[in-house]
């Protein structure tokens, strides 16, 4: 019997283990995903005489990676579902080198074509990390697999700031760095398709198109993933808006900081989540509920942009927004949320539904930052009240999102255990 056991145990690893390498090398394409995400905010000027176009013209070419990211994401979950990994995961990598090579070239309908292209090809990164993952790990072990991979994600928006700015004051051109990285990406997806398991399917009959979408008119009848989507789009907004487009421009001209040391600061946000997407997940297991942990991250993101408000100066800029990177951690924890409060049969597709609800955010606010802030970049001669009104806008940003906290259902083994469970049960982790 044991020998039975054990021969069956060994059967399932080496089952599993195609899809944990492919794992492996799907983080690779979600950090080099981040790293391209983050890599504008340290060359908008650059870009802007690329494009022709003025700095605000260059924020709206680069926030149009967030319409096709969140639209995609719906996409990459069924197509997962129903083709399996081997194909559509590197599709998704070809995209995005396909956006890279485009985004190099000198004329703005290829500046939008190529985020777009982008955008969309960066959906399936995480999604396919997280399918992978699901194939290639035991239950246990999957949660500490989609920490890992956040991590990795993150540390490529870092590096995507920190190592490429110098690179591109100095080393190569900008259409260089987007061709270059069209290469690593095409390198990545090569291996990814040569690499990825190929999964035995069961011939089903043919799926209506209402019965692919059933999943996700579940997750979208229920008011909870609303709430969800909102809320982590709101705390991602300041790091996708304003880190990763605006921030080194607004070190550089309202606060009066040498370029190197404006890379350094912002890229200490992605840094952040880093620390705090792990730290926040581990405190919500921890202490057996979401909500705590969620308003926890929340005070301390609150924290931070007060205190560039109203007390700089008293640390250093860069060590404050590394705090509020840790504190912005908490927008991982309603990717856990809305699975807990959805049937286990629509947990796939939540994770789509929650990544096209999180930067449907940032596509809206994206535009309404660059009009009312950005514009007023570099010409303003209030350069403090400039500033100041920038930090307000967060902090009703970041306060509407703990205000809207309050109102998620808790979803963590406490509340189950206190007779008030969720819809759905507890997933391993976001």
């Amino acid at each position: 019997m044991n020998q039975n056991t054990g021969a069956t145990s060994e059967r399932l690893r080496a089952q599993m283990r195609p899809f944990l390498i492919a794992w492996s090398f799907c983080t690779i394409f979600y950090f080099l995903e981040y790293a391209i995400r983050s890599a504008p905010a340290v060359m908008i000027p650059e870009l802007a005489k690329l494009f022709g176009v003025s700095t605000v013209g260059v924020s709206t070419i680069v926030g149009t990676y967030y319409y096709t990211y969140a639209a995609t994401s719906l996409v990459a979950g069924v197509l997962l579902d129903h083709y399996g990994a081997k194909y559509v995961i590197p599709a998704g990598t070809f995209i995005l080198a396909l956006g890279c090579a485009a985004f190099a070239l000198p004329h703005p309908l290829a500046g939008d074509i190529g985020r777009l292209l982008q955008g969309a090809g960066s959906a399936f990164a995480f999604t396919g990390a997280v399918y992978l993952a699901t194939h290639g790990l035991p239950a246990q072990r999957l949660a500490t697999a989609i920490g890992v991979t956040q991590c990795l994600g993150m540390l490529g928006g870092s590096v995507g700031q920190i190592g490429v700015g110098p690179l591109v004051k100095g080393t190569i051109s900008v259409p260089t760095f987007w061709y270059v990285s069209a290469v690593l990406v095409f390198v990545v997806a090569f291996l990814l398709v040569w690499i990825t398991p190929k999964e035995q399917r069961s011939e089903a009959g043919p799926t209506s198109v209402a019965s692919t979408l059933q999943p996700y008119k579940v997750v979208f009848s229920n008011p909870q993933s609303y709430l969800c989507g909102i809320i982590s789009g709101l705390l991602f907004s300041p790091t996708t808006i304003f880190d990763f487009v605006w921030g080194v421009r607004y070190l550089q001209e309202d606060v009066n900081f040498p370029y190197g040391n404006a890379v350094f600061a912002v890229s200490m946000v992605p840094f952040g989540w880093v620390i705090g997407c792990p730290l926040l997940g581990w405190l919500a297991d921890h202490w057996r509920r979401r909500k705590p942990a969620l308003a926890l991250g929340v005070v301390i993101m609150l924290a931070c942009v007060l205190q560039l408000a109203y007390l700089r100066g008293i640390v250093p800029t860069w060590v404050t927004l590394l705090t509020f990177g840790i504190g912005s951690g908490a927008a991982m924890i309603p990717y856990s949320i809305i699975k807990e409060v959805n049937p286990d049969r629509v947990k796939g597709s939540a994770t789509g539904a929650m990544n096209f609800l999180t930067f449907s955010v940032t596509a809206v606010l994206g535009p309404i930052f660059a009009n009312h802030f950005g514009k007023a970049l570099g010409t303003t001669l209030d350069h403090s009240m400039h500033l100041h009104n920038t930090h307000l806008f967060w902090i009703a940003i970041i306060g509407f999102a703990l205000i809207l906290s309050f109102f998620l259902k808790e979803t963590g083994a406490a509340a189950t255990a206190a007779g008030r469970p969720s819809s759905g049960a507890r997933a391993p982790g976001q």
